[in-house]
């Protein structure tokens, strides 16, 4: 069988998986629950789902922490303005936290629509404040910090390989910085710790060592990356957008605590670009989620599927008619599947026509998640002429739970997403917090 390869974005070349130990250790970047996820994000946490699945279908065991952002990310890449989540209260008369609880929870119910399994600690960043200011306190001891007036900031100046993880220079990549400098020494340098206004109380604020205020963005999935999962992890995923700034200032902070690599293997998702004059863009307040697809009367899976036909790493284009044609598609999979039902019983596909299929599943599958030849030899099994109907429906039961794209609804009818919400409120208080009402 051929070996698990993923791309790694810091090697630039895709090679063959090797864990560092018996559990595989993944983590993914969350959210920002200051606003709903769009379809844009939930890209990304398709194809985060898919390299789990394969990964345990595989063999692996994985361990796999996402974080909820519900402090600390400012409206700024340079640190300055105000905080997601404070904007977030205001637009909806709200409570800080009352925004984080209401758009963690639509969130979730996003990915349940979308088959997205939860992962197996879902943490929020205001859970984990000591676990950030000691990592914090670490990095000063390391003399690898100085103080502005608004905050504690992490240089990078003392750091030769600062920046690794875009593939350029130190000077290359300090020039392309798209932040300006202000108070802070160099443009690329950024906040650990911010202060809280001297003439204003904070809705999100703790007691630090260096004064009251609230963590950075990229310090909380440092220190929760390492609460949960220790100083070296196997995998760690996010879109494109966290490569130059937030995950290079992630590996920059946790090397520089641990003395050792942070992560094996990152793996990143590319854009989602809409067409027809539709936006992604939470600052434009126009963009597309899930809901919206459920209030024209679109299966969310249809959206799966359509992620399916692109690979992650490549710009997906997104238009109402390209969602619509998956739509089509995904219904007709579904009454093919049927009409195969009609036919036979499901029996396992051993004949050497379907273990050819299985191979090149296999392949495509294992080769960093070649989703778009996967759906190409779906097609192939159920038009196949050298398969009786009860192989294709042994092929299908075998991989359709992998795909998640729910092939035999219109034989089981819905499936009852009971246990993948118990799986996401377990997650939950896995990171220590109590659930959000779904």
């Amino acid at each position: 069988m051929t070996d698990l390869r993923f791309y790694d974005t810091m090697r630039r070349a895709a090679e063959p998986f090797q864990p560092l130990g018996e559990t595989v250790a993944m983590y993914s970047c969350g959210p920002t629950v200051y606003h709903d996820a769009h379809l844009g994000n939930l890209r990304t946490y398709v194809f985060v789902d898919m390299a789990k699945k394969v990964l345990r279908h595989t063999g692996h065991n994985v361990k796999h922490v996402m974080n909820i952002t519900d402090v600390g990310h400012l409206v700024s890449d340079g640190d300055e303005g105000e905080d997601k989540m404070e904007v977030g209260a205001r637009r909806e008369g709200l409570t800080a936290w009352d925004i984080a609880k209401r758009y963690e929870g639509g969130f979730i119910r996003q990915c349940l629509a979308l088959n997205i399994a939860a992962p197996d600690v879902l943490s929020r960043a205001t859970a984990h404040i000591p676990q950030q200011i000691d990592m914090i306190a670490s990095l000063e001891e390391k003399g690898l910090t100085y103080r502005t007036g608004d905050g504690i900031y992490f240089d990078t100046s003392k750091l030769e390989d600062y920046g690794k993880l875009t593939g350029a220079s130190r000077e290359g990549f300090e020039a392309g910085a798209r932040i300006d400098a202000g108070d802070k020494r160099n443009a690329t340098d950024f906040a650990l710790w911010k202060f809280s206004p001297a003439t204003e109380q904070r809705q999100m604020e703790w007691d630090s060592p260096w004064g009251t205020g609230f963590p950075g963005w990229h310090i909380e999935c440092s220190a929760m990356a390492r609460a949960y999962l220790g100083d070296q992890i196997d995998v760690h995923t996010g879109g494109i957008d966290h490569i130059a700034i937030h995950h290079s200032n992630e590996i920059a902070q946790t090397e520089c605590c641990t003395g050792k690599p942070f992560a094996h293997t990152w793996m990143h998702g590319a854009f989602l670009e809409a067409t027809d004059g539709v936006k992604m863009a939470k600052s434009s307040g126009e963009f597309l989620t899930v809901f919206t697809l459920q209030e024209r009367g679109i299966d969310p899976l249809a959206f799966r599927l359509l992620c399916f036909r692109t690979h992650y790493r490549k710009r997906m284009l997104f238009s109402w008619k390209h969602v619509e044609d998956a739509a089509t598609a995904l219904r007709r999979l579904r009454l093919r599947v049927k009409t195969l039902s009609e036919e036979s019983d499901a029996t396992p596909p051993t004949s050497e026509a379907a273990q050819r299929h299985i191979a090149k599943i296999e392949a495509a599958l294992r080769d960093d998640l070649a989703m778009p030849q996967v759906m190409v030899e779906l097609q192939t099994i159920l038009k196949s002429k050298a398969l009786d109907p009860g192989e294709k429906l042994g092929l299908i039961a075998e991989y359709d739970p992998l795909l998640g794209l729910e092939l035999r609804r219109e034989i089981d009818g819905l499936t009852s997403d009971t246990l993948a919400r118990a799986a996401w409120e377990e997650a939950t208080r896995a990171g220590g917090s109590d659930p959000v009402t779904l």
